[in-house]
């Protein structure tokens, strides 16, 4: 009896491996995936300011881009491939390296990460919201919005702020917890209509002055100076922005491909994102520079040109276009959060609690926490610099994904036992130390410090791109010396 006790602690059925009937993503939803990941505001923003505001060679640049996402590529197959072949999301993964009791507490804070970000981003997925709900009021009665009740604020946000905010809340909540396939279906959509939209903008901006704006885009194409020596530190730092802008989801990858049919069709979903990364791109580039001219902006002021598409947007006087694209950033920043905020942390609170919590119950928990992170976003996290406590907390990403590496290629020769997996028994395999893997612990101490470091120590500021393959490459070292002996 008490082994079936034990058993039942571990036991939930939305950890447990995946059914082969239910292994159906093939590489077209993982393109879609990666399409997810790059599609949101900060992305846009990220690849049209390196190719356009910091000026540096557009071959130099997309060299850059694609050593980068040749990285997340390699990293991406390696952690994924232990969750496909077995089924399993992220932390249970990890109760194999630390331990039931361990993977329980350092998965957490991947959990953490994923509440935090969740609140914020929700808070400005809900200000889009807003804006929308204000432009279309406008178009009905231009003076309804000068009402004394649109002039009460409460924590920075008017009644408008608030219904947009706790609708956005609870419609994701609502819809990211029906089911894997339902997500499976909003990523899909998602990428297919956030690519829809740029197209349409692309055309928007490319047929106000064909020439001209087709000029400008090659313009950018220069060669010279392609071979300066000057370019390897531009070269490594495009390497380094890129590469962090995708090593949150890196680690957690698992909780996506437990869900892949094969080995293959992971291998040719990750090389997909080589593909969304040129694709999105050249619609950013073109959109930006389109835009500026459509605005009647200096090309060669290069500083001056916007390269955020709600600052865009918000420059344009066309209501038509602006509610249509912010209908797009909407779809995809929501889609965004889902996938790098909302599975994993839905799986985390999973393992912490597998008896007590399912993916209805979970989705108030987390729903409940990103309302409070988000209406104190305004009044007070923004204000102390939170985000750099975040970013702390990601230093452990970095040394959870090596030590995972190198235990389950290195050490345990890519075997797992399922069963023991579930099991609380104390002789069990992953039971260590009374639930605690001693010399995992260890090496992911080690290796946050070298990855913190780059974040609070002023003298190695100029790696902090680079933190994440830093704090993995010294954790999986230090972890191999120890775990091989």
């Amino acid at each position: 009896m008490n082994q079936i006790k034990t058993k039942k602690t571990l036991l939930n059925w939305e950890l447990v491996s995946v059914n082969p009937n239910d292994k159906i993503w093939d590489w077209k939803d993982l393109f879609c995936f990666w399409g997810c990941n790059i599609q949101s505001v900060i992305g846009f923003s990220l690849i049209a300011s390196i190719y356009l505001v910091y000026e540096l060679n557009v071959f130099i640049v997309l060299l850059g881009t694609l050593i980068a996402s040749f990285l997340v590529y390699f990293f991406a197959n390696l952690i994924g491939k232990p969750s496909q072949k077995y089924g399993l999301p992220f932390p249970v993964i990890l109760r194999t390296s630390f331990g039931i009791k361990g993977a329980k507490y350092f998965s957490l804070v991947r959990g953490l990460v994923g509440i935090f970000m969740f609140g914020i981003q929700t808070y400005f997925l809900s200000r889009l919201l807003s804006f929308l709900i204000r432009i279309l009021i406008f178009s009905f009665d231009n003076s309804f919005l000068d009402h004394n009740i649109f002039l009460i604020f409460l924590l920075g946000l008017n009644i408008i702020d608030w219904a947009a905010f706790v609708f956005a809340v609870f419609l994701q909540a609502f819809l990211f917890s029906k089911s894997h396939q339902f997500n499976r279906s909003i990523i899909k959509l998602s990428a297919v209509t956030v690519y829809s939209g740029m197209f349409i903008f692309f055309l928007t901006v490319f047929l106000y002055d064909v020439k001209v704006t087709s000029a400008a885009f090659i313009d950018i194409f220069s060669i010279n100076n392609l071979l300066d020596k000057n370019n390897i530190a531009p070269l490594i730092t495009v390497v380094g922005t890129i590469f962090a802008y995708f090593s949150i989801v890196i680690v957690n990858f698992g909780d996506f491909s437990r869900y892949v049919k094969n080995d293959s069709e992971l291998k040719k979903g990750n090389l997909s994102l080589i593909i969304n990364l040129l694709i999105f791109s050249f619609f950013a580039v073109f959109i930006v520079i389109g835009a500026d001219i459509f605005l009647n902006k200096n090309l060669e002021n290069m500083e001056r040109i916007l390269t955020n598409p709600t600052d865009i947007i918000g420059k344009i006087d066309n209501t038509e276009l602006t509610i249509i694209v912010l209908f797009f950033i909407i779809f995809s920043s929501a889609s965004t959060n889902l996938i790098a905020n909302y599975v994993p942390t839905q799986n985390i609170l999973l393992n912490i609690m597998p008896t007590k919590l399912n993916i209805k119950n979970s989705a108030i928990v987390i729903a409940v926490l990103g309302f409070i992170i988000g209406i104190l976003w305004l009044p007070l996290l923004s204000q102390i610099g939170f985000l750099s406590f975040v970013d702390t907390f990601g230093a452990f990403f970095g040394p959870l994904f090596g030590i995972m590496i190198i235990d389950y290629y290195l050490i345990k020769k890519t075997n797992l036992d399922n069963k023991a997996i579930f099991s609380l028994k104390e002789n069990d395999l992953y039971s260590f130390s009374n639930g605690w893997h001693h010399k995992a612990i260890y090496s992911l101490v080690l290796g946050f410090i070298f990855a913190a470091s780059t974040i609070w120590n002023e003298s190695l500021m100029s790696f902090h791109s680079f933190s994440w393959i830093i704090g993995a490459f010294i954790s999986s070292l230090i972890y191999y010396l120890l775990a091989s002996k």
